[in-house]
């Protein structure tokens, strides 16, 4: 489904917005199952790993037709960019997350349930065979992403940290903010006390009865927190002069053409490859080869206009002087720069700037201010 290329991207996006925009938000939460992903846009993968932007996303999508006409999609699309400013605003929720998962693998990893859910043998049929869709494609349908967390936490009645574990191992759009927030929405400890729980009738109609008698815990209460996040006032703006400088690019921009600091002169553009033994959370094989295909991507488009660039693995970067980055947000990438004390300055997009500052409350807040931050595109 997912084709390790920026021209593959692109194509992708064409297609959509020509033949399937004008009807998404009306069938925008349907799943037809993984044949059928016609009625949404399937561009997440690349717009995590930068290989297209929102802004150029939205851009297409406005060239077709009205922002009235466009605003469902175009708020899909800023979901990932609210809840990555979210995140920036409190990391400690990351932290805090990687800690506790730590804890609860070592009091899982022989738990039958646990080994039942991610091997799809639970009783729940529809839920085994989004496992095995997990698996063979790396992609989920968004709502049945939040089916799957809600049976995993309240019917199958496992720690949402696990989930979120797993999503993110074999998930191509996986990332610290979006994955780990939406789980922890899911549960009722994102918006204190309020969860979502999948039903049986909401399943059957939004997969056009794929699935029969589903048996759910419909009544489960919410998760509950003792843990509150005050924000952390955090500075976002960038260095004044830079020029001549060495410049790192993490998993989250491969596509150094479409960033906002193409135009600079930089003396030696270093991409950088993240593998397993530097992450918490261990990728599957597949999602480590699908990064590894994205970033000789970006490294051949930079070859063809003759731009010096370099794959290195993150282990290399402290033998890197003078140099800047571009922004790698919360996550894996930014706890390795963290704990090994590495002096970057990072570079931040224009849209980050921009649309964190409204990440301080809800998504329905961060809503009023979108059609501002789509204005500044031009």
């Amino acid at each position: 489904m997912f084709e390790a290329s920026r021209a593959k991207a692109l194509n992708q996006l064409d297609n959509f917005v020509e033949n399937n925009l004008a009807e998404y938000s009306k069938l925008r939460n349907f799943d037809f199952g993984p044949e059928k992903r016609s009625n949404v846009s399937c561009l997440s993968p690349y717009i995590t790993h930068g290989i297209i932007n929102e802004k150029e996303v939205i851009q297409k999508s406005l060239n077709k037709f009205s922002f009235s006409k466009n605003e469902k999609f175009i708020q899909e699309v800023l979901w990932r960019t609210y809840w990555k400013g979210w995140l920036e605003l409190r990391p400690n929720v990351w932290t805090d997350y990687l800690l506790e998962l730590n804890k609860i693998k070592n009091e899982f990893q022989n738990n039958q349930d646990y080994l039942s859910a991610i091997e799809g043998k639970t009783n729940i049929s529809c839920f085994n065979e989004w496992v095995k869709e997990l698996k063979d494609n790396n992609y989920l349908h968004n709502h049945t992403r939040m089916w799957f967390a809600s049976i995993w936490i309240f019917t199958l009645e496992l720690p949402w940290q696990l989930g979120a574990e797993f999503f993110m191992q074999h998930l191509y759009d996986g990332d610290a903010a979006s994955n780990t927030l939406g789980w922890r929405w899911v549960a009722g400890v994102q918006t204190q006390g309020k969860h979502y729980l999948a039903s049986e009738w909401n399943i059957k109609k939004f997969t056009n009865n794929r699935f029969q008698n589903i048996k759910l815990n419909e009544n489960a209460p919410p998760k509950v927190s003792e843990k509150s996040y005050q924000i952390i006032k955090q500075d976002f703006n960038n260095p004044p002069n830079i020029e001549d400088k060495n410049l790192l690019i993490f998993e989250n921009n491969f596509s150094f053409e479409i960033t906002d600091f193409k135009d600079n002169n930089f003396k030696k553009i270093y991409l950088v490859s993240n593998s397993n033994e530097h992450r918490s959370i261990k990728l599957s094989e597949k999602l480590i080869k699908f990064k590894s295909l994205l970033i000789k991507d970006q490294e051949q488009r930079l070859n063809d206009q003759s731009i010096d660039c370099q794959i290195i693995n993150i282990s290399e970067i402290t033998n890197i002087e003078n140099c800047f980055a571009l922004y790698p947000t919360v996550g894996e990438n930014l706890d390795y720069i963290n704990s090994n004390k590495l002096k970057i300055n990072f570079l931040y997009r224009n849209l980050d700037q921009l649309a964190w500052q409204y990440c301080n409350k809800g998504f329905f807040n961060f809503k009023n201010y979108i059609p501002k931050i789509v204005s500044s595109f031009n």
